[in-house]
């Protein structure tokens, strides 16, 4: 079995669902992941996500949104949301065009800062050739392939570890050198790639490397 891992975004300016768009506004709480989705006989999708952070906040933009149909929010500082809401035209080719027999949706689903979707398929390699042809033609998203190969279950097992924003510091502090030896970064040279402060980076970074290295010797 291969896999094939994407960033999928709406083409364009426009965002890939309007809700998605309001909840990526606040910055009182992160989209951490989706867990599940699931598209309803009536055409909504009931989707089990991953958040942290102000939860009141999350509710407050929920109930504003004339998408969403119903939600139950359970947890504390890490809860996990579900909701069924009505898909916006991008997000129902995508889960049209990436709902094809031999191909299996990889969970979670990751939310970039930026909105856009980190997704990884598995299937054969025709079958995966088959999903990029489909996803690539003439759709009303974008879809940049990020990485491909033989799939392994216990590959990405580490990185489902970490919020979005934690690979996100992850991958800047590997392209900027932090993890070579000789070390050819600081966490200021993180700080100014990612616009924030180098404390802050630090913060991230000694986070990633506990729940990483909790992760390896239990």
């Amino acid at each position: 079995m291969r896999y094939l891992t994407v960033r999928a975004e709406a083409a364009g300016t426009g965002p890939l669902h309007p809700l998605g768009e309001a909840l990526g506004e606040a910055t009182s709480f992160a989209r951490e992941a989706i867990h599940h989705v699931e598209l309803l006989d009536d055409d909504t999708v009931l989707m089990l996500a991953e958040g942290s952070g102000d939860q009141s906040s999350y509710i407050e933009v929920m109930q504003a949104s004339p998408y969403v149909k119903e939600f139950l929010v359970s947890g504390t500082e890490r809860w996990m949301a579900v909701t069924q809401f009505e898909l916006s035209p991008p997000t129902a080719e995508l889960m049209r065009r990436g709902d094809r027999p031999g191909i299996v949706v990889d969970t979670p689903i990751q939310i970039n800062a930026d909105g856009s979707l980190r997704i990884t398929y598995l299937g054969d390699e025709l079958d995966l050739q088959d999903l990029f042809d489909s996803l690539t033609d003439d759709a009303p998203f974008e879809i940049e392939v990020l990485e491909t190969g033989s799939y392994s279950p216990d590959q990405h097992a580490l990185t489902r570890l970490l919020t979005a924003r934690q690979r996100e510091v992850l991958e800047t502090a590997l392209d900027v050198g932090y993890y070579e030896l000789p070390r050819e970064a600081t966490h200021e040279s993180i700080a100014e790639q990612l616009d924030i402060a180098p404390t802050t980076a630090g913060e991230h970074l000694r986070k990633i490397e506990r729940r990483v290295f909790t992760a390896i010797v239990q």
